[in-house]
């Protein structure tokens, strides 16, 4: 091919190219964030001004337990459901790694030999040798491969957002089960002191019924009060059994013991700082996740659309041919040509049209269920803080009713012992009050630790 024919050809292609890429620019749209996705009502009612936020402090920072710490970060080199999510990133990273190279040109290589039974005549050759390179690119003037590199771009961070959104939950339901679990152990510890109290009350009626103060039906009535109480041990242990079980799992390993403090050292912050709503969409992952979905579909109706228009592609291969091998590499033997297409879709049995309707649905779909996320944080961000203040002041209730229980108790049991002002159901009430308090008590502490840890999973915290 004559040079000035090379250039005739760059030029036409380049006219070409601007003079559709300026007439396309509508074709393919910026992304942009849904401006009415977020409010500062989110948390109903909380008056916000400071953007301080718990979810900004690492998980070591906020459970600073050091049994704890150190079962989160087991948790967090062996969790089964976090290495899947490690999986999903790496499977991401190379449909995203394919997408860039999209753009560039394909290039392939090829060597045939021919033979062939041709009949004896002058112009008949038996054999021939090729050997050729052929590249084509297909050029993207309506951001096509641009906007499908861009879906994948998101599907990678999605992946990595999903990722975050796993650790933040299993950091979560470590302590949640961590303080649950202590829960139990303090519950037990109350109820076998009780019964060993019954053990010795049911001497003392004997011992009072002998003396003519109580009678029989006190005696039978204190045995079946202490059998009352040491019949929920057995549900405690298995309780606590299925608790470590429970947290195994968390950590990836069998069911094993789980060592662990009380309940009484754990420390209570009383900063919930929360920070503005508008963070939500920076801290929590499973935000991010619904809007990097949000962005893969919105690429992908890009790309659909792309569909609608013509394709231009460039076609170029050289090589050597020749019907003998020891000529195949001599200069006369050289070929090389470029062609450049343009395809333009006529009927395609409705395909483009439907390719086009299924994600804009798609995209629809996954805008409401950005918006729907973003209210759930919301709302559990609402639910957490109002948890915290209701067992907060249950707490400062309860102490006190902790405290005249006790005395109600010991007041029964002297007016039992010295007086015949009352009975034993009298004792047996108040006893079983008392207990029921106690066991109360522990459950608001809980709480308490739960709302915390609820707090900040839900303001996005756990995965820094």
């Amino acid at each position: 091919m004559k040079r000035h024919s090379w250039e005739n050809y760059i030029w036409m292609v380049r006219i070409i190219t601007t003079i559709i890429i300026i007439n396309s620019c509508k074709i393919t749209q910026p992304y942009k964030q849904p401006s009415d996705s977020i409010n500062n009502k989110l948390y109903r009612g909380v008056s916000i001004n400071d953007t301080t936020s718990i979810a900004s402090l690492s998980w070591r920072q906020m459970f600073r337990d050091s049994l704890l710490q150190s079962l989160i970060q087991e948790g967090i080199n062996n969790n089964l459901d976090l290495k899947i999510a490690v999986s999903r990133i790496k499977s991401a990273t190379a449909n995203f790694k394919q997408s860039k190279l999209q753009l560039l040109p394909a290039l392939d290589a090829d060597a045939t030999a021919t033979y062939q039974r041709v009949p004896d005549t002058q112009f008949g050759f038996p054999q021939a040798y090729l050997i050729d390179v052929t590249t084509s690119w297909e050029a993207d003037i309506w951001g096509k491969l641009t906007s499908a590199k861009r879906a994948a771009l998101a599907s990678l961070l999605q992946s990595e957002a999903y990722k975050r959104a796993v650790q933040t939950q299993l950091v979560s339901d470590i302590a949640a089960n961590y303080y649950l679990l202590m829960a139990y152990d303090q519950q037990l510890e109350i109820t076998q002191r009780t019964v060993e109290n019954r053990i010795k009350e049911v001497e003392t009626m004997k011992l009072l019924k002998e003396s003519n103060v109580v009678t029989g039906a006190a005696v039978v009535q204190s045995a079946a009060n202490r059998y009352s109480v040491e019949i929920t041990i057995p549900d405690l242990k298995q309780n606590i059994r299925e608790t470590e079980n429970t947290l195994s799992i968390l950590l990836g390993k069998s069911p094993d013991t789980i060592f662990r403090s009380t309940l009484q050292q754990q420390n209570i912050i009383s900063d919930l700082a929360t920070g503005v709503p508008v963070q939500l969409l920076a801290n929590r992952p499973d935000v991010q996740q619904a809007e990097y979905q949000l962005r893969n579909s919105f690429e992908l109706v890009n790309v659909a659309r792309t569909y609608f228009y013509p394709s231009f592609t460039i076609t170029a291969s050289s090589g050597f041919s020749n019907t003998t091998v020891q000529q195949l590499f001599d200069p006369v033997s050289f070929f090389a040509n470029i062609t450049g297409g343009l395809l333009q879709p006529i009927f395609d049995q409705g395909r483009n049209k439907q390719r086009l309707s299924v994600a804009q649905a798609a995209q629809e779909e996954y805008l409401h269920t950005f918006k729907k996320t973003i209210l759930v944080a919301g709302q559990e961000v609402s639910n957490a803080l109002f948890s915290y203040q209701s067992a907060s002041e249950k707490q400062l209730l309860r102490q006190q009713q902790i405290t005249y229980l006790e005395k109600s108790v010991d007041y029964t049991k002297q007016l039992l012992e010295y007086s015949s002002a009352t009975n034993y159901t009298d004792v047996l009430t108040s006893e079983q009050n008392l207990l029921s308090a106690q066991l109360s008590s522990i459950n608001d502490k809980l709480q308490q630790l739960n709302a915390i840890v609820t707090l900040y999973r839900s303001l996005g915290g756990g995965w820094k």
